[in-house]
């Protein structure tokens, strides 16, 4: 599992607003660490930002050509309020988003990353000409010292699931701290789905396998095997054709407004009609990011999620990762039943489903499905870690 970030502090009056020093690379390290200390991060959180210092991770995501070409041409897209303007990128990375930024036309980029990845950042802005403009500030959004207010944040914050790895909530600290009243977030808006799905390939490849090894009959490894199997949840591909159902939202969030308390706790109820007979085996989420201006409501997000199967009509602007959009590196996240089920066409599967942040790791999540079906009521529980 790749893992993310920042994090996060309450917002601070820094005076008036000034004109940042352009530092030498090799003073940008060592000036611009906190002006005053915070509490430390957790162990968990040191353990994250490291897992952030691999290349490989990094690689992973800037392969992702839906990922990575949809936040460039978003970028460019709003070109006309980021250029002469003020920029935070939360999570910068390697800060290819901010140079995006900066050939927006941006006046000013601040990139925070809390890994060591930004100190190659640095050299990445130094080679690039850009360093008269984009300001890597290595360190927690909660520590870094900005001494002026920000007209745009761009941040690319989303985990498996959406909101695996608690990101999001370094963005709204940068939001609380930082943007100017009605200043742009990129991505504006996201929505996080949930659907039945059949997969009986994936079950008999984990579990009938052991009918018959060689001739040998194993079955008394079944048990076994779906406990290994289906106990976590799962981050693969799921085609468009195992899909039993229209999506059900989950979550609708505006990233203007959204509170760090919502995300502790997410639930929500469902009631899933199958449009085809096929052996249910466990519910895939996935989730939609928008880039915009302008306000979106829950109601419409609903109302499109049954009536388009939850595509929007400014596609242009939207980055998907359902099933039947090109594949990204988030793919989509499965909670398995242990046992499948047999729908046939209009079966109905109902039930709630909440997510809670884990206390193990506020990065984890909790996962809690109660659904019925047939007559039969089952609890699925699952840790995505």
């Amino acid at each position: 599992h790749r893992l993310r970030r920042s994090r996060r502090r309450r917002p601070r009056d820094n005076g008036a607003d000034s004109s940042p020093r352009v530092l030498p690379l090799e003073q940008q390290i060592k000036e611009l660490e906190p002006a005053c200390p915070l509490p430390p991060a957790t162990d968990f959180d040191l353990a994250y930002f490291q897992s952030y210092s691999h290349l490989g991770i990094h690689e992973e995501m800037i392969k992702d050509r839906v990922r990575t070409e949809m936040y460039r041409d978003a970028i460019f897209h709003h070109r006309d309020l980021i250029a002469g303007k003020v920029v935070v990128d939360v999570g910068c990375g390697t800060g290819i988003l901010s140079i995006f930024c900066a050939q927006a036309g941006a006046k000013r980029v601040y990139a925070i990353d809390a890994s060591n990845i930004a100190v190659q950042a640095m050299e990445v802005i130094r080679v690039n000409n850009l360093s008269e403009i984009v300001v890597v500030l290595h360190g927690r959004v909660e520590d870094v010292e900005i001494s002026e207010k920000v007209d745009v944040i761009v941040s690319e914050w989303m985990g498996y699931m959406l909101f695996y790895e608690s990101m999001l909530e370094s963005v709204i600290v940068a939001r609380e701290r930082w943007l100017k009243p009605g200043g742009l977030i990129l991505p504006s808006h996201a929505t996080l789905y949930m659907a039945p799905i059949s997969n009986p390939e994936r079950y008999g490849a984990s579990v009938d396998f052991w009918r018959d090894v060689y001739g040998i009959d194993m079955s008394v490894m079944i048990p076994l095997a779906k406990q290994c199997a289906f106990e976590e949840p799962a981050v693969e591909s799921v085609g468009a054709e195992n899909v039993l159902t229209w999506p059900h939202v989950v979550k609708h969030i505006d990233c203007s407004t959204v509170s760090i308390q919502e995300l502790f706790s997410i639930s929500t109820g469902f009631k899933f009609t199958s449009m085809m007979r096929a052996p249910f085996n466990g519910f895939a989420f996935w989730f939609d990011v928008e880039f915009c201006a302008q306000a979106r409501d829950d109601a419409e997000v609903n109302r499109r999620s049954t009536s388009t199967g939850g595509r929007k009509r400014n596609a242009d602007l939207v980055l998907s990762t359902a099933p039947e959009h090109p594949l990204t590196h988030w793919e989509q996240t499965v909670v398995y039943l242990y046992e499948p089920i047999m729908m046939e066409q209009d079966s109905v599967i109902e039930g709630s489903a909440s997510l809670t942040q884990s206390k193990e790791n506020r990065r984890f999540m909790n996962i809690r499905i109660e659904y019925s079906s047939n007559g039969r009521s089952f609890v699925k529980e699952a840790v995505l870690r």
